[in-house]
């Protein structure tokens, strides 16, 4: 009996205490995903995993609603060596597909993808880091930068060099300039590193493979790669086809002609988006767009009120994988920005992304959750 009244009072206080609103977001989120899926006829397949994976993540939003963002930030090093070895398993273990050779680790029907999970251990990592400059005001200084981004450098490198994920990579880079300018980099920085940055493109650009360099030319020189539209922009020209034959209201779930007829590969990953748009319209797909924008809002609120620079950055870093994430998706689906492999959050078919995806709004939640440094209790 004593028992029952005890995990009663831990879900009353939960319910009292998180941020149930972000939960109810993210449910809403994934289930509307899962109902696009199951009408694709490759999705059907995997709809019982991404439920699966469903459950896995809210069970972890609920466990990092509790945990200490202060304690898990001081052990920062562990979740790095974490991070690393978990991608270094892909050199013996790593399989992939057309987009992504060495990305995920399968154990029989269930793949893991080491370079998705380390994201939230990479924004703690980072969050820290950049928070003890911020209020050291060391941030500007030349040997901080360098230090953050070593650390950057050195995971970037680990996604892009071992499991061979370009569009995962550039996320992780989106994530960090995003956070180094709310944490306070002054301009002049992010000048040096775009100069950087163009100065190295030319070595940078021939580590890649020809299969991956014909990709990313794709969007802006299309009659150069693919002139004929058969080869790797059909992909992308029969989603375009797709989300224009929806109209506003779209032909019905199940009833898509590009949907269901498998024109469009990968659709229940990282090309879900089409099938929103075709089957449900331009108002399905506005509800996709405004459900994932309102996170985003809902995090960077969370982080602005934690008044902590540790709690402003965590959430700022997961509000930045989120806008990242969707604007490479969607710019994906739509033909203006290279086919690499980015699933939409929330929606696209991928265990590995749902289990991330609430995990780092569970962490967002814990903010909430904690109380305000003694300096603001009395705002």
């Amino acid at each position: 009996m004593n028992r029952i009244v005890l995990f009663g009072r831990l879900v009353v206080g939960f319910l009292r205490e998180a941020d149930i609103f972000l939960l109810l977001l993210g449910l809403v989120s994934s289930i509307y995903g899962i109902v696009l899926i199951s009408t694709i006829p490759a999705g059907a397949l995997v709809v019982d995993v991404q439920i699966g994976a469903l459950v896995l993540g809210v069970l972890l939003y609920i466990l990092f609603s509790y945990v200490d963002i202060d304690i898990i930030a001081d052990k920062s090093w562990l979740l790095f060596i974490f991070s690393l070895l978990l991608i270094l398993m892909l050199i013996p273990f790593g399989e992939g597909d057309a987009v992504n050779r060495r990305a995920w680790i399968r154990f029989g029907g269930i793949g893991i993808q080491p370079a998705e999970i380390s994201k939230v251990p990479f924004i703690i990592i980072m969050g820290r880091m950049m928070a003890t400059f911020k209020e050291t005001r060391t941030l500007n200084s030349f040997f901080s930068l360098i230090k953050v981004s070593v650390i950057f450098g050195i995971m970037f490198v680990f996604v892009v060099g071992i499991s061979q994920d370009i569009g995962t990579g550039l996320v992780y880079l989106g994530i960090f300039v995003v956070m180094l300018y709310i944490a306070g980099l002054k301009l002049r920085w992010f000048a040096v590193g775009a100069a950087a940055i163009a100065a190295a493109s030319p070595l940078i650009w021939n580590m890649f493979e020809e299969r991956q360099q014909i990709r990313i030319m794709a969007p802006w020189f299309p009659m150069e790669v693919d002139p004929t539209g058969a080869g790797v922009l059909w992909q992308v020209r029969q989603s375009q086809r797709a989300i224009s034959a929806g109209g506003w209201f779209g032909r019905g779930l199940g009833y898509g002609r590009f949907t269901q007829s498998g024109l469009i590969p990968e659709q229940h990953t990282d090309f879900v988006f089409s099938a929103a748009g075709e089957e449900l319209g331009f108002v399905g797909a506005i509800a996709i767009i405004a459900l994932l924008l309102i996170i985003v809002i809902r995090c960077i609120r969370i982080g602005i009120k934690s008044n902590n620079s540790l709690g402003m950055l965590v959430c700022t870093g997961v509000a930045a994988m989120f806008i990242v994430q969707t604007i490479m998706n969607l710019g994906m689906v739509i033909g203006f920005l290279p086919v690499i492999g980015v699933p939409l959050p929330f929606f696209s078919y991928g265990g590995s992304s749902i289990v991330t995806y609430f995990a780092a709004i569970g962490l967002v939640s814990g903010i909430k959750m904690r109380p305000k440094p003694t300096r603001f209790r009395h705002l």
